[in-house]
This record gives structure tokens, sequence and C-alpha cells, in this order.
């Protein structure tokens, strides 16, 4: 990006260079006179009959500053573009980031909840063993609701990333 803008840089003062050279060779030939537009077109086609040097170098400045013109424009593009790129990628960083850190939160997700349903089952097969003891002594039941237990899951298709409840 440096090298683009040291060369929009040098192309710019070469064109100011050659804008202060076509001035100072328009000032030693300047036509005056009659201001009409017809009057100032012969006065400019004589001047480049009696001097054909002078209208050629004229003719030379102007074509390279047409030509640095065009090559500023398109390294400016260029540089505009590299900009855009250059955002693009910085926020695809920060995304492929972000995804790391999210991927490291879904792990410990699916982990604690790996935890969860194991300890869900041990509290269930110890209900399961004092439950009718529990009816006997209490005419009640120990827990319910084991078939509605569930745990939150983490799953990822590759793009899209789900939260799931898992009926342990």
């Amino acid at each position: 990006m440096e090298q683009i803008q040291a060369e929009i840089a040098a192309i710019k003062s070469q064109i100011q260079v050659l804008q202060q050279e076509r001035a100072a060779l328009n000032i030693n030939n300047e036509i005056s006179g009659d201001n009409t537009p017809s009057a100032i077109v012969e006065a400019y086609r004589r001047q480049a009959r009696e001097n054909p040097q002078l209208s050629a170098e004229l003719k030379g400045i102007d074509d390279a500053i047409a030509a640095l013109t065009n090559q500023l424009q398109q390294k400016q593009a260029q540089l505009a573009r590299w900009q855009v790129e250059s955002k693009q990628l910085t926020i695809q960083q920060q995304l492929e980031e972000a995804k790391k850190v999210a991927q490291v939160h879904a792990d410990r997700v699916n982990e604690l909840a790996a935890e969860l349903a194991d300890e869900i089952r041990q509290l269930k097969a110890t209900a399961d063993y004092l439950s009718p003891l529990y009816w006997q002594v209490y005419y009640k039941p120990f827990i319910t609701g084991f078939k509605t237990i569930s745990v939150p899951y983490v799953r990822s298709d590759g793009e899209v990333w789900t939260i799931v409840n898992r009926i342990v």
C-alpha cells in the first residue's frame, strides 16, 4: 500500500512539474489583442505556424500530462481496491478469531452438557432405587420429570452453529 501511495505522490509531483513548465512556456508566448473567440483561435494557429517547435513541445507536455493523469487514476483505483480488500481481509481475520473463541465456548458447553447428562443419569438411577422405598414411607414419588430433562448441545454444519436440547 505504501508503494502505491509513493507512486501516486511521484506521479502527482511529475504532473505538477509539467504543468509549471507548460505555464512558463505559455507566459513567454501569451497571445494578446482581440479577445473574440475567432481571434483567439486564429492567434493560436498563427503562433503554432510561426513557432512549430514550441507548439510541438507544448503538445508533448499536454500528452505527457494526459498520460500521467490516466496513470494516476489507475493507481488511485488500484489503491482504493486494495484498501477495500485489506478491510475485508481484516474483517475476515476478526471473524476467524471470533469463531475460534466461540469454538472454545461451544466445546466447553458440550463438555458441561455431557457432565450434566451423566449427573442426571446418576440421579435417575438413585431415584429409581429410592422411589419404591420413598412411596412406602411418604406415599408420593421421590423425584418426577425425568422424561423431559434436557441439556444444551452446540452443533455445527460447518457454517451455521445451532444450540439444541438433548433429552437425557
